[in-house]
């Protein structure tokens, strides 16, 4: 469903502010690989992310989403690949519309509008059905401003505006950070339960070493722009934190020292 061949980005090239985002950057997601992406801090994940989404065109190499070379497409033209949600929960939803406003303009992501009615009784009882998933009691305030709501409900909302028309690849950049850890945890507990439901194809950046073992089917850790370890199935099932960072120094050569993921 995604293959990145090789692919590099410099910010500021030939400048004393040079940074080598992306050093030749190669992975390949099979369909309904739920992928959890680990690394420290300038690793590169969130800059693999924008370069799928095409926030920024890649010096080098080539992206394809199920077979199509997006690699020259602009950020607009891929949308209708992708569902993304991102760290702030306040970046995902109109906060001055009602949620079942919200949900019906992704629903009619990428189709023609018309002089209809908005929204129809039929769509208003399937946004009931689909609330109910998030176990949040927001199916019986669908005409509720989304800015009246928590961070948690609006990010969960997010979650499910991004996956209502099912992408092809669903990315999630840290999307639980900014969340206490109660909320958190309610959160990744939905993101799990759509990204089976639907099958969905996904890559999720976490900073939680916890999170990243127990989410998903593989693990990946970057470090200065590539991947430099790649675990699934039955080793990925039996991995601890401490086998984790084990891995890291040796694939690396020294430690990782980003207590945040480590402590969770």
């Amino acid at each position: 469903m995604l293959e990145i061949r090789n692919i590099y980005k410099t910010f500021n090239p030939g400048t004393v502010n040079e940074k080598v985002a992306l050093n030749g950057l190669s992975l390949t997601l099979e369909e309904g690989d739920f992928v959890t992406v680990i690394g420290g801090n300038g690793a590169g994940k969130s800059t693999m992310l924008n370069a799928i989404a095409g926030a920024w065109s890649v010096d080098e190499g080539q992206i394809l989403i199920d077979g199509e070379d997006v690699t020259r497409l602009p950020e607009h033209k891929r949308a209708k690949f992708l569902g993304r949600v991102f760290q702030d929960p306040m970046t995902g939803t109109a906060a001055t519309m009602g949620i079942e406003e919200n949900l019906a303009l992704a629903k009619r992501r990428g189709c023609l509008r018309t002089l209809r009615p908005g929204i129809k009784k039929s769509e208003r009882e399937e946004y009931k059905e689909l609330l109910k998933i998030l176990d949040l009691g927001l199916e019986d305030r669908l005409t509720s401003k989304v800015g009246l709501l928590s961070g948690g409900q609006r990010q969960a909302l997010t979650l499910l505006m991004a996956t209502l028309k099912k992408p092809k690849l669903l990315l999630l950049d840290e999307h639980t950070a900014a969340l206490d850890p109660k909320t958190a945890a309610k959160v990744l507990e939905t993101t799990e339960t759509i990204i089976n439901r639907e099958h969905l194809t996904t890559l999720m950046i976490t900073h939680n070493m916890k999170d990243a073992i127990a989410h998903g089917n593989r693990l990946i850790m970057m470090m200065e722009g590539k991947v430099i370890l790649d675990i699934r199935g039955e080793e990925k099932k039996k991995l601890t934190v401490e086998e984790l960072l084990h891995k890291f120094e040796q694939a690396s050569g020294g430690e990782f020292s980003n207590d945040k993921a480590i402590l969770g």
